[in-house]
C-alpha cells in the first residue's frame, strides 16, 4: 500500500481546499449534518447545491448519475478535506452518498437508479435511515415493524427510533419485516419511502439529545402505504441489502480529518497560554496527534481495499471502534485542557474554540453505541477477522 497520494490527487486537493475556504463561513463549519438551527440547515442546502453543480457531491459515482467518475483515491481526498474544513451537510452526503446511493448502485433496478441517484448528486433529495427500533438496536435482526403486501402496495405498521435528521429529510430507507414466520434474517425487506413529510400515517416526533440538540427522532407508522416498486432487491432478502449499506458507512476518513483540525486548534490554544500549562498538556496532546494519524491510515486502508475491488468487513469494524473511542478521549482531553471555560457551549460568545469542545464531547459519547455498538464490532472482528468460534 502506498501511503502517499499521487500528483493528480494532490492537485485535486489544492482545488478542493481553495473552494472550501471560499465557500464555508466559520459559523457554518459543522463537520456534519447536526445543524443547530434551521438557518444553518438552509446554508448547508445551498452549499450542497454548489457542490452538485461541480459534480462534487458524489465524485466517485458515474457521470450519468451526476458524479465525476473519480477514483476511490480522489473520493478519499474529498472526504478528508470536507472533514477537515467542517463542510456542512444536510444528510445528503452522509446518508445519500455514503449509504443509500451505493446500495442502489449494487441492488437497485435501472428505474430506481435513474430516478434517485441524480436527485442525490444534485442535493435535491435528503435521506434518513429507518433501522433501529425500541427493541432492536445492535440486534437489528429482531426488528418488528411489519409490512404486509396489499396489491401494489406494502402497508407498514410499527415504530423506528434514533432516526438522525428525520425531521429535515424528505426520503427514508427502512428495513421492515415482511414474513414473520421466516427465520429472522430471512423475513426482512428493504423499502424506500418517498416524500415522508406528506405520507398519511407517518409521524415524526423529536428526541432531544444530551447536548440539548434536536438531531434524533422517533418515527411511527400507522397503516402507511408504500408502493411495491419501492422495494430494493428481493422481498424477504432485505437483510443482505441492508448489510451492504453498512459496509459503505464505515470508512471514517472525514472523522480523523475533523479530529486533526480540533487537535490543531488545541495546539494553538496551548501555545498562546502560560508555560506551566504547556508543560502539563503538551506531551498528552502529542500522543493524541500520533493516535489520530494511526486512525487516518486505518481509514486509508479501507479506501485502498475499495480501490482494489474489495468490500471491507471486519476492517471497517476496526476503524469504527478505533475512531469512536479515540474521539471520546480527544474531546474529553480538550475540555480538561481548556479548564472551566472549556464547558462553555457555542451560544456563549466567550467560549474558547467557539464552544465546539463540549458539544463534540457530548456527541461523541453515543458514537460507541450507534451504527452497531463497539461490543458488536468486536464480535465481528473475532469471528470474521480472527476466525474465532461463536458463543
Amino acid at each position: 500500500m502506498e501511503l502517499r497520494f499521487g500528483e493528480k490527487e494532490e492537485a485535486l486537493r489544492k482545488e478542493v481546499q481553495a473552494f472550501l475556504k471560499a465557500n464555508i463561513k466559520e459559523e457554518d463549519a459543522s463537520g456534519g449534518f447536526m445543524n443547530r438551527t434551521d438557518e444553518a440547515f438552509e446554508e448547508a442546502k445551498k452549499f450542497n447545491a454548489e457542490l452538485g453543480k461541480r459534480g462534487w457531491i458524489a465524485p466517485a459515482w458515474p457521470k450519468e448519475y451526476g458524479g465525476l467518475g473519480a477514483s476511490i483515491y480522489e473520493q478519499m481526498v474529498f472526504n478528508e478535506e470536507f472533514g477537515y474544513h467542517g463542510a456542512p451537510d444536510t444528510g445528503t452526503r452522509g446518508f445519500g452518498v455514503g449509504m443509500i446511493g451505493p446500495t442502489l448502485i449494487i441492488h437497485g433496478n435501472e428505474d430506481q437508479k435513474k430516478r434517485y441517484l441524480p436527485r442525490i448528486t444534485s442535493g435535491e433529495d435528503i435521506w434518513c435511515q429507518g433501522y433501529s427500533e425500541p427493541g432492536a438496536g445492535s440486534d437489528l435482526a429482531s426488528l418488528q415493524t411489519r409490512a404486509v403486501r396489499d396489491g401494489d402496495d406494502f402497508v407498514i405498521n410499527g415504530q423506528k427510533i434514533w432516526t438522525s435528521g428525520g425531521h429535515r429529510a424528505n426520503q427514508m430507507f427502512t428495513l421492515v419485516r415482511t414474513d414473520p414466520e421466516a427465520p429472522r434474517h430471512r423475513g426482512i425487506s428493504f423499502l424506500r419511502i418517498d416524500d415522508i413529510k406528506n405520507v398519511p400515517g407517518l409521524t415524526i416526533r423529536p428526541l432531544i439529545n444530551m447536548a440539548n440538540r434536536h438531531h434524533f427522532n422517533e418515527v411511527f407508522f400507522e397503516d402507511v402505504r408504500v408502493p411495491a416498486r419501492n422495494l430494493v432487491g428481493e422481498e424477504n432478502r432485505g437483510w443482505y441489502v441492508g448489510m451492504t449499506l453498512l459496509d459503505f458507512e464505515r470508512s471514517g476518513i472525514g472523522t480523523t480529518a475533523g479530529q486533526k483540525r480540533t487537535l490543531e486548534h488545541l495546539a494553538d490554544n496551548l501555545k498562546a497560554g502560560p508555560a506551566d500549562r504547556r508543560e502539563k498538556y503538551r506531551v498528552k496532546l502529542a500522543d493524541f496527534v500520533i493516535a489520530n494519524n494511526v486512525g487516518r491510515y486505518l481509514g486509508y486502508r479501507i479506501g485502498d481495499m475499495q480501490a482494489h475491488g474489495k468490500v471491507p468487513n471486519y476492517e471497517a469494524s476496526v476503524v469504527k471502534i478505533y475512531q469512536s473511542e479515540l474521539g471520546q478521549r480527544i474531546y474529553n482531553f480538550g475540555i480538561a485542557m481548556l479548564g472551566l471555560s472549556g464547558q462553555l457551549v457555542p451560544e456563549e460568545p466567550t467560549a474558547p474554540l467557539g464552544g465546539d469542545l463540549p458539544e463534540q464531547y457530548l456527541q461523541s459519547v453515543p458514537s460507541t453505541i450507534y451504527s452497531g455498538t463497539n461490543e458488536i464490532q468486536r464480535n465481528i472482528i473475532a469471528t470474521r477477522g480472527l476466525g474465532l468460534p461463536r458463543g
